[in-house]
């Protein structure tokens, strides 16, 4: 992933995501075990004529979770069994996506009714995992490099 930069443009504390100390607007960064859900759909699948991932990742971003992220797939079946693939053209219309969210599993197992009536055809996997602070985040990372320069 790119880190962007602190301007107007990058995700700080008015828009919900990390603030320029290393914490979310919400609070500190999720650190230790955590619950993450995928989303899986079909690239073609709507709610009210929008993109049913982007309503997906609206959805959480209202609801206040750490972050959101789309991935769009190259080939995929579901339960219809047809392949969708990016190599054929007729059929790269409906890629499979996945929505991955991942934070604390109060916070996602509370977001989990916003997503009723919204996935009737896709599949909704829970995974317990652990965040994993990377090493040249936060404050503290700032300040040691500061020190060394």
């Amino acid at each position: 992933m790119t880190r962007r930069s602190d301007g107007p443009a990058s995700d700080g504390p008015a828009s919900g995501g990390p603030a320029s100390d290393g914490t979310a607007a919400n609070g500190p960064e999720p650190s230790g075990p955590a619950l993450r859900l995928t989303v899986l759909v079909g690239e073609g699948d709507r709610w009210h004529h929008r993109p049913l991932y982007s309503e997906i990742v609206h959805r959480a971003r209202d609801a206040g979770l750490a972050g959101a992220s789309v991935f769009r797939g190259i080939e995929g079946f579901g339960a219809s069994s047809l392949v969708h693939t990016a190599r054929l053209l007729s059929l790269s219309e409906d890629l499979p996506v996945a929505v991955v969210v991942v934070d604390t599993e109060e916070r996602v197992r509370a977001f989990l009714p916003r997503l009723d009536g919204l996935v009737a055809g896709g599949l909704v996997v829970l995974d317990r995992c652990e965040v994993v602070r990377p090493a040249g985040r936060g404050r503290d990372a700032e300040h040691e490099r500061g020190a060394g320069e």
